[in-house]
């Protein structure tokens, strides 16, 4: 009870605490901010940090209990030139530094940052190890896991995205694997879409994972591959709530194991609600259909998504509260519901982010949304 009244507290304050746009702004620093905005050559700097706490109380044949505690630390600098037609090139190099908490230097991590961007009238397309905070819409649950999004931070290859006032589409390849006697070589190409019209929403995602051989021993080669359209409403401008959105979809998949040239067909229906008021919030995602992972229990590597996704039945209810929320700050704890056709299972996580360049906006009086977590809350 004592915890409950803390968060409410805790809440009530983050929602009548200043907002984002209320920060005091320095004239100057603006104006200089501003003038620097300008210059067809321009210094980038940013960092990004991001610490978790997730502890999964589970216990069914899909899953292990376990608790993680890590951060990730993820400065970047760069350089940005602006051509005389109106578009963007920035080259921005950097690191993401990993820590298990409670380990020592045999746990850490460390993902390198190097990409080229390109920006011209909603068009954008980059290449190299980008950070996946870059993309629109975050992957589905049932095509990457959680503990991929905490260890996994960069694309590798290359994300191409137009977006205007209807909508978006992006493109992705994440070139995860190099082929070399101890590693195999392995990528994924995900293309996804959104139109919206006033409240109507529609659109989809196609989904390719190849997981090809090593370069000298033999082991069997994999492919999955899966199409996901929905339809749904986005009514928050109708209601009093900061967000509500409801959308229902099917999802149609295949895997192939070429070792024993079996392939398998799946599909299913997948629902999923999302509501927000205040500092509270909640996100519901029911699935039901076939084993989206028929390959999982052959070889763990063959399947991203998260493995409750092998139950033909599955419910996912996520109650969160934030703690604080800005456009710089995301810090919120959830508490997730997982049931799997037997039980329902108990994963409880606080996760906290901060990103510098929308700090320095805001201190030089530009408005700006608020900051994603990294499983869109």
């Amino acid at each position: 009870m004592t915890q409950l009244l803390f968060i409410l507290l805790v809440g009530f304050w983050t929602r009548y605490s200043k907002t984002p746009t209320e920060l005091p702004v320095d004239s100057a620093f603006a104006a200089k901010q501003t003038a620097l905005s300008q210059k067809p050559v321009q210094l980038l700097y940013d960092v990004d940090f991001t610490t978790y706490f997730d502890n999964r109380e589970y216990h069914a044949p899909y899953q292990i209990p376990q608790t993680i505690l890590n951060f990730r630390l993820s400065p970047q600098i760069g350089v940005r030139i602006l051509d005389r037609a109106g578009g963007k090139h920035e080259l921005v190099a950097g690191v993401s530094y990993t820590q298990r908490l409670g380990g020592n230097w045999r746990d850490v991590q460390f993902d390198p940052i190097a990409y080229y961007h390109f920006n011209y009238r909603g068009f954008d397309a980059g290449m190299g190890a980008i950070p996946y905070t870059r993309r629109i819409m975050p992957m589905p649950e049932w095509l990457m896991y959680d503990s991929l999004t905490y260890m996994h931070p960069n694309i590798q290859g290359a994300l191409l995205q137009y977006r205007d006032q209807r909508g978006f589409v992006e493109f992705m390849c994440d070139w995860r694997g190099a082929q070399t006697e101890t590693r195999r070589e392995m990528f994924r190409l995900v293309l996804n879409g959104q139109y919206q019209y006033k409240w109507l929403q529609v659109g989809g995602l196609a989904h390719m994972n190849h997981k090809a051989g090593f370069a000298t021993t033999h082991e069997p080669v994999t492919d999955d591959v899966h199409a996901h359209a929905f339809a749904g409403f986005d009514v928050t401008q109708y209601v009093p709530l900061d967000s509500l959105s409801l959308r229902a979809g099917y999802i149609f998949g295949w895997e192939r194991d070429r070792g024993t040239n079996e392939s398998f067909l799946n599909h299913g229906l997948i629902i999923e609600l999302y509501a927000n008021w205040w500092f509270l919030g909640v996100k519901n995602t029911f699935y039901y259909g076939d084993n989206l992972e028929p390959l999982r229990a052959r070889n763990v590597n063959a399947c991203l998504g998260d493995p409750f996704y092998q139950s033909r039945i599955y419910n996912r209810t996520d109650l969160f509260v934030y703690l604080y929320r800005s456009s710089f700050v995301n810090f919120y704890f959830a508490w997730n519901m997982h049931y799997d056709g037997m039980r329902l299972q108990h994963q409880q996580q606080m996760i906290v982010r901060f990103q510098l360049q929308p700090l320095m906006e805001e201190l030089a009086g530009k408005q700006k949304p608020y900051l994603r977590g990294l499983f869109d809350k």
